[in-house]
């Protein structure tokens, strides 16, 4: 009803008790609210999602279930219409009994008697979370996949509900404005009859409407009918009507009723349905390129020393429990994490990698745990952090060495709570994630430095694994190489039938610095150039910084190094002052060379 309609005073009272029965049965969530804006009344939907009852409810402030970030806006609105008398629509996000938030458009219109002042202001509000969430996630998977056709076309047109109340003899004695909007009936003309109403309806729907109202007059039948309206400008809409007659001395003497434009949210849902489908193939697709590689192609081997780590990493993976794997650069600790994730319970969730090396110092905050929109300048929509992306999957950090203080205390607490806050937001977000982590820094040295906070460590450090270099394990050279090569020449197009002796000599006394990386690109640069089908290493390639002496000489003058910087330091390995820190090498290298030269390092504590 616009602003300058009126109702007689006689009828004022009838129709709202009869509106109140017929509202309080509706899935719609209705309030009603007297001409200074007080709330009044709040039908059986809200109650339920309130918890309380209305005794409760009407006497309470109720901007106390509204969010915190719309309650100024949605105040100003409201305050704003009471004092002009127009009509009301506004978006907000309210507080539910369980705690969590739902998104929902809220309309208020005032009634008017027939001097034009307001008697009762009459709101409607829907439910627009699962579109809101939709849309949400449509936004966020085509940015993490750059993928711009998942893009969700932005709804800016927003569903409408509107009442409206029918006597025996046809005529509507009352339609909402919204109603008028729903149906395209010029509200200048006042309102239509049953049986032009009848007449917008899709042709296929008109006898069921019409044989449901019949019913409902004849039985005292409530009415829930979904049908298709032939819209002269938007075209064909999907309707959902409910209708509860109201009796008097056992008679229907009305059907009142709302009606909601649900053609968004069929849509919504069918988009919905798509983007699970399209997730469904994607992730069926990765697990199948996941499962076709080996989660161990860089760490293959029959070595004692490789045994001893994957052993371990079979031991932890059905567990819980954080891992902090340690070793050089090109070992393979992300496929150890990965390895992990596959036999953990957490196999069928995602796993999600950060670099945190690779990321700005004042972006590493918005990457882990996420930003709100206008959380910084850039900061256009709301972004999902990694760790609510590896919700009850793995989260695996790697060169978690480099993460600033700032993100090291944030991080703490995630370990230690299970919960976070998105930057720039104002509410804590609990998590499930199992934290991997990975470096091959001596964090010892760095918590001596005062770089690494120690009880950090101490978290991270539950489960550790080393993994040992590649020149700790040269007998699995032979078994990488023919892994490789077969692996490159079946991508090159290239039949290789046998490795050159010479060449596969030289890349076992080669020291492999880059570990099993280096030695991954090494053949692939060869079979780049090979013209031939026999295996072949330009010595050259290999770097002249690095190369080996002859194995006797360059064992001698190693330890002699390693000796002399245990003297210097008294059998110290790690810190500041360590052995480790004068050779430049991190202390769990250092640790490993001293058990492999079996260099009694307690012999020099007291020199």
């Amino acid at each position: 009803m616009k602003a300058s309609e009126t109702l007689p005073n006689d009828e004022s009272a009838a129709n709202e008790t009869a509106l109140h029965r017929a509202v309080d049965t509706t899935p719609a969530f209705i309030h009603t609210g007297r001409p200074d804006g007080y709330l009044d009344y709040f039908n059986r939907g809200w109650l339920d999602f309130f918890g309380k009852s209305l005794e409760e409810v009407c006497g309470w402030r109720w901007t106390e279930v509204v969010h915190p970030e719309d309650v100024a806006t949605l105040v100003q609105k409201w305050h704003a219409a009471v004092a002009s008398g127009e009509p009301l629509e506004v978006e907000s996000r309210v507080r539910r009994a369980d705690g969590s938030y739902r998104a929902f458009l809220h309309r208020k219109v005032p009634l008017r008697d027939e001097h034009g002042n307001i008697v009762k202001w009459f709101g409607s509000s829907i439910d627009i979370e699962d579109r809101k969430c939709a849309e949400q996630r449509m936004a966020e998977k085509a940015g993490e996949l750059e993928r711009s056709e998942f893009y969700l076309r932005e709804g800016e047109r927003l569903a409408h509900m509107g009442s409206w109340s029918l006597r025996p003899d046809g005529i509507f004695d009352y339609w909402s404005p919204e109603t008028f909007v729903i149906f395209d009936f010029d509200p200048s003309k006042g309102i239509p009859t049953l049986t032009q109403w009848l007449a917008v309806l899709h042709h296929n729907d008109r006898d069921l409407l019409a044989k449901t109202i019949d019913k409902m007059f004849r039985e005292g039948a409530r009415c829930d009918v979904r049908y298709w309206v032939n819209h002269p400008k938007k075209g064909k809409r999907m309707m959902h009507s409910t209708g509860e007659p109201v009796l008097e001395d056992s008679k229907v003497t009305r059907l009142i009723g709302n009606t909601l434009d649900i053609t968004e949210h069929e849509n919504a849902l069918e988009e919905i349905r798509r983007l699970k489908d399209e997730l469904h193939k994607e992730n069926i697709v990765l697990r199948e390129e996941i499962n076709s590689t080996s989660m161990f192609e860089e760490v293959l081997g029959t070595s004692s020393a490789l045994q001893r780590v994957l052993a371990l990493a079979a031991k932890v993976a059905p567990t819980d429990s954080t891992v902090l794997i340690m070793g050089e650069t090109g070992t393979g600790k992300e496929l150890i994490a990965r390895a992990i994730h596959k036999r953990s319970k957490r196999a069928e969730r995602s796993f999600v990698g950060v670099n945190c090396a690779a990321i700005p110092s004042s972006l590493i905050m918005s990457e882990l745990f996420g930003h709100e929109k206008g959380a910084f300048t850039g900061a256009v929509q709301r972004r999902l952090g990694r760790f609510e992306l590896a919700e009850g999957g793995t989260l695996f950090l790697d060169e978690v060495g480099d993460l600033p203080a700032e993100t090291q205390i944030a991080l703490l607490r995630v370990l230690q709570e299970h919960e976070f806050e998105r930057v720039g937001g104002t509410g804590m977000l609990r998590c499930d994630v199992r934290v991997i982590s990975a470096t091959n820094r001596d964090l010892h040295s760095a918590i001596a430095a005062g770089s690494f906070r120690s009880d950090l460590f101490y978290r991270l450090n539950v489960f550790p694994i080393e993994l040992p270099p590649l020149r700790e394990r040269k007998e699995d050279i032979p078994i990488l190489v023919n892994y490789f090569v077969n692996r490159y020449a079946k991508r090159a197009g290239k039949k290789i039938e046998s490795i050159q002796k010479k060449s596969l000599e030289a890349l076992e006394e080669y020291s492999w610095p880059g570990n099993v990386r280096e030695l991954q690109n090494v053949i692939e640069r060869s079979l780049i150039v090979v013209d031939t089908d026999e295996f072949s290493v330009d010595k050259n390639w290999l770097s002249r910084e690095f190369q080996s002496s002859p194995r006797s000489s360059r064992i001698s003058t190693q330890q002699e190094q390693i000796e002399a910087a245990l003297a210097q330091t008294k059998g110290k390995v790690s810190g500041r002052q360590g052995a480790a820190a004068i050779l430049g090498i991190p202390a769990s290298t250092l640790e490993s060379k001293i058990r492999t030269l079996r260099i009694n390092k307690h012999a020099y504590k007291g020199a």
